[in-house]
C-alpha cells in the first residue's frame, strides 16, 4: 500500500463538475493498493502501523511555526482519494505500466477498509468516489508533500 500525503489549507473533489467533498486545513491522502496486498491486509501489523503513521506525522506548525503538531493535535481533517497510479512503472518506454497496482476489486475492499479505520482515528474523513473520474483541487500549505510506502515501514505502533 501506497500514499501521498499533501498538507493543505483547504481541498475538495469534484465528480462531473459536482463537487462531492471538501475540507478545510488538514491532509489530502492519496491511497493505492498494490498487487501484493490482499484482503488480509487489514490484520496485518502494517495496517495500523500505516493507519498510525498517517494520522501522527509531525508536519503541522505549533505556535513557533516548528513541525510539532500531528493532525490529530492540530485538529485537521482529511480528504482521502483512492490512486492506483501510485503504483506506475514509468522505467521502460514512455507508457507508464500499471502491472503492480491491485485489481479494483480488492483495491476496493480495502478502500472501504481503510475508511472505516480512518473514521475511528480522525473526526473529519472526506472521500472521493472509488473508481470515478475525479478533479481534486487542493492548496498544499508550505507544501508540504510526503510518500509513504507500507513496504518501507517496521510494523510497529506509531
Amino acid at each position: 500500500m501506497k500514499a501521498l500525503i499533501q498538507r493543505v489549507r483547504r481541498a475538495k473533489v469534484s465528480v462531473e463538475n459536482t463537487t462531492v467533498c471538501s475540507i478545510g486545513p488538514g491532509l489530502v491522502l492519496l491511497l493505492g493498493f498494490g498487487r501484493e496486498d490482499d484482503p488480509e491486509l487489514p490484520a496485518s501489523p502494517h495496517w495500523k502501523t500505516f493507519l498510525n503513521k498517517i494520522v501522527n506525522l509531525r508536519i503541522f506548525p505549533d505556535t513557533k511555526g516548528f513541525f510539532n503538531q500531528s493532525l490529530l493535535q492540530a485538529g485537521g481533517d482529511i480528504l482521502l482519494v483512492s490512486q492506483f497510479t501510485l503504483y506506475a512503472d514509468c522505467r521502460r518506454g514512455r507508457r507508464p505500466s500499471f502491472a503492480e497496482a491491485g485489481n479494483p476489486e480488492t483495491a476496493r475492499v480495502l478502500y472501504n477498509r481503510f475508511i472505516a479505520d480512518l473514521k475511528t482515528m480522525c473526526p473529519v474523513v472526506q472521500t472521493g468516489i472509488f473508481g470515478a473520474d475525479m478533479d481534486v483541487e487542493l492548496c498544499n500549505w508550505g507544501p508540504v508533500t510526503i510518500s509513504l510506502d507500507s513496504r518501507e515501514l517496521s510494523p510497529r505502533a506509531g
